[in-house]
């Protein structure tokens, strides 16, 4: 794929997902019928969208992972460099669908909040176009989490959860390999948290929404 088709892919999926978004005013009240003025989404309505762009979300980060493992780690001294360590790896997460469906509802979405969009903030746009679709999606995320949470627990925001990146001194400095393993390291977290991100939405649609019957 040359560099112009790249450009139009995140370009049309960019307009995809942010077609998907949540207004940022929205509230959890019934939805008006016939798109009357005004019209306020119910909680359910809510969560739909929010999946739906969380879905987009991984699949980006997932199809990025793969591209740049093609293309620059086939290499067994590459891949054994790579430390293959997340900064939010400690922030503390259910370890599978029982213990997050068991887990308070506040917890998870401000989980979701301070870590969904964190990795992306400080990276420079050195790295082509699609990493800055994934950067636009994620920062995507601020007000539809931020009133998702307000939503399902008013005035519960606990910014002691958010772990800082201090990983962009490795994708500014060093040799060329350095850096190939810091974007490594970079992409293989966004996927990995996206995809924690993607499941732990769903399972608190079930659990607010259906009120745990999945």
């Amino acid at each position: 794929m040359d560099s112009k088709q790249s450009s139009w892919k995140g370009s049309l999926l960019l307009l995809l997902v942010l077609n998907l978004l949540l207004c940022k005013n929205v509230a959890a009240s019934p939805a008006c019928a016939g798109g009357a003025a005004n019209c306020r989404l119910s909680l359910q309505d809510l969560f739909t969208r929010a999946v739906a762009l969380s879905d987009n979300i991984y699949k980006v980060a997932e199809d990025t992972f793969r591209d740049f493992q093609k293309t620059y780690s086939t290499e067994p001294e590459f891949i054994s460099r790579a430390i293959n360590s997340c900064h939010t790896s400690s922030i503390p997460t259910p370890a599978d669908k029982d213990q997050a469906l068991n887990t308070e509802n506040y917890i998870l979405p401000t989980w979701l909040f301070f870590t969904s969009f964190n990795v992306m903030f400080s990276v420079i746009d050195q790295s082509g176009t699609l990493l800055n679709t994934v950067r636009g999606l994620l920062r995507s995320w601020e007000d539809p989490l931020q009133h998702l949470t307000t939503t399902v627990n008013p005035g519960v925001v606990n910014e002691d959860i958010f772990s800082a990146w201090s990983g962009l001194s490795s994708l500014q400095k060093g040799d060329k390999n350095s850096r190939l393993v810091g974007f490594y390291n970079l992409f293989h977290c966004l996927r990995r948290d996206t995809n924690k991100v993607d499941n732990y939405l769903k399972i608190l649609k079930c659990k607010v929404v259906h009120e745990g019957s999945c």
